[in-house]
């Protein structure tokens, strides 16, 4: 018995990273030593205060429910340090019933969509953008306007250049920033465009802001709740996984408008069992450490973003250091044609290494290649070498 798959998957474009993890495969079966420059999952540990949280919290003999379901015996320390964080980071308290703790971001972007989004709706997704927005909206028989990221533009969504048609159907638009793949960012004053943007066409506008924390050179990057009255109209994911090296804890915080967390708490209760306790307990020891433990991640990422862009420019490429994110994204070089996609499989094939195509993230990014961070100095330079030499 063949299984057929539901029509929803076959309307999914391949995943940009289980496609690279393929490549990479194929590549060392046929001997070649690969270097990946590909996914932003990060190679430091995460910070002993937050691993010592999690081993005294899931070894409690006074905590009696530490095994149990995350949902039903839920940490009431994670929401509360959420809101405190808010508070320190960003002036912004809040509420309680505008807090909402989720197994990591990617997991809760597709079941936010399942919560408001109804088959035929339409969604604003950027493109270049995180390959997830639009799979949410593939999920929950929704559709995609896909909103042009371009260089003449800084990269920031153009929300005059949106069609009157996208805006009258939209029901929610993702922004990000600090901009995954394009290292883009943008101010209050963009976010405060966002703001009107949604409330007059009443639309969701969703902050995805899982690189706030990852900024260098004296640059701190806003929330959009920051805006008065934002949380009328738009809610923000803050994501653990890249402030503080916990990628596979899968732990994150939705925050702003109250009917859309209640919308997504309502999907979580009905598919998915919570976080382990421990890790929620955990989680709240990094954000209550955060002006402590952000200083030393962040080094190790302006570092080697200057080794990266320092390398490329003395080999041809004119790049500007990214103050935020843990990406450096590039332009291919000119005899590709801007074909992202012959550039990277011409670097595997000659070089043997890994870069992510632009066009993976959408139309958009065609013409741009994105090279992590997240992998030790020293496969950096002999990456470097490699792709500055092929």
């Amino acid at each position: 018995m063949e299984v057929q798959p539901a029509e929803r998957l076959r309307k999914l474009p391949p995943y940009l990273f289980a496609d690279l993890r393929r490549k990479t495969a194929a590549a060392r079966r046929k001997g070649v030593r690969v270097i990946s420059l590909g996914i932003g999952d990060p190679d430091v540990p995460t910070p002993d205060p937050v691993v010592e949280e999690l081993c005294r919290a899931v070894q409690d003999p006074a905590d009696p429910d530490r095994h149990r379901y995350g949902c039903d015996q839920p940490a009431p320390e994670f929401p509360q340090a959420v809101r405190d964080f808010y508070g320190r980071r960003f002036g912004v308290t809040p509420a309680e019933d505008q807090v909402v703790a989720t197994m990591g971001g990617k997991d809760a972007i597709a079941k936010l969509c399942m919560a408001i989004l109804n088959p035929g709706d339409l969604g604003i997704a950027p493109s270049p953008g995180y390959p997830t927005y639009n799979i949410g909206h593939v999920f929950a028989g929704a559709v995609t306007y896909q909103a042009p990221l371009l260089a003449e533009n800084g990269f920031l969504v153009d929300f005059d250049a949106i069609p009157n048609e996208a805006r009258r159907l939209a029901k929610i638009l993702w922004l990000n920033y600090p901009n995954n793949p394009t290292t883009a960012t943008a101010g209050l004053e963009f976010f405060q465009r966002a703001v009107e943007f949604g409330r007059r066409h009443d639309i969701l506008i969703v902050h995805d802001n899982a690189y706030s924390e990852n900024t260098y050179d004296g640059y701190k990057a806003p929330s959009i709740l920051q805006v008065g009255g934002a949380d009328e109209v738009a809610i923000e994911f803050f994501s653990l996984s890249k402030a503080f090296n916990m990628t596979g804890w899968r732990v994150a915080a939705l925050v702003g408008n109250a009917s859309a967390v209640k919308a997504l708490r309502t999907a979580k209760e009905n598919i998915d069992n919570g976080t382990l306790r421990a890790v929620q307990f955990a989680a709240a020891k990094a954000l209550n450490m955060a002006e402590e433990l952000s200083p030393a991640i962040n080094a190790v990422y302006r570092r080697r973003r200057d080794m990266v862009v320092n390398a490329l420019n003395r080999n041809g490429w004119s790049i500007e250091a990214p103050i935020a994110t843990i990406y450096v994204w590039a332009p291919v070089p000119q005899r590709y044609e801007r074909s992202s996609a012959a550039f990277a499989t011409d670097l595997l094939e000659r070089a043997g290494v890994v870069v992510t195509p632009g066009l993976g993230y959408g139309q958009w990014g065609e013409g741009y290649f994105r090279i992590s961070l997240t992998y030790p100095d020293e496969v950096l330079e002999e990456a470097l070498s490699r792709i500055t030499g092929a």
